[in-house]
């Protein structure tokens, strides 16, 4: 896996993977930033939900359960001192769909948490407390 990493100017950055997609990123105002794309540590963040979002979709089809939406939200706390590291994260599934098993779902979050997604994995054995809850809506 590779990346590079171009300055824009300012406190920006041109981020770009190594199968060709980028994001811009962007310190805020009071660091010299225009605001103009997620902080490095909020894509870390993102990245973390991506791949749990994935692994626990990705399960769920496998168990053949019918799912119309799957929305996650992160909420992340940082240490006070430099450096500024996660020390807790919160990830939080709302899983839609029609007549979906709870056993199912609870399975597909703990086994997402516990052995598939990397990036929670490796942020844990870092020494980030990272906790997971889920709901179930029905399809409307």
């Amino acid at each position: 896996m590779k990346a590079t990493i171009d300055w824009t100017g300012d406190a920006g950055f041109k981020v770009t993977s190594g199968s060709g997609h980028s994001v811009q990123l962007d310190g805020p105002p009071d660091h010299g930033g225009k605001n103009q794309g997620p902080r490095p540590m909020e894509l870390v963040l993102m990245g973390m939900g991506g791949c749990s979002s994935f692994d626990v979709m990705s399960i769920l089809q496998k168990s053949r359960q019918d799912v119309t939406d799957c929305h996650a939200e992160l909420e992340a706390e940082r240490a006070d001192t430099v450096p500024s590291v996660f020390t807790r994260i919160h990830l939080h599934f709302v899983v839609t769909g029609n007549n979906l098993k709870e056993n199912l779902v609870k399975r597909a979050v703990s086994l997402s948490a516990e052995k598939y997604c990397s990036a929670s994995i490796m942020l844990e054995k870092a020494g980030v407390e990272i906790t997971h809850s889920y709901e179930i809506r029905a399809a409307s």
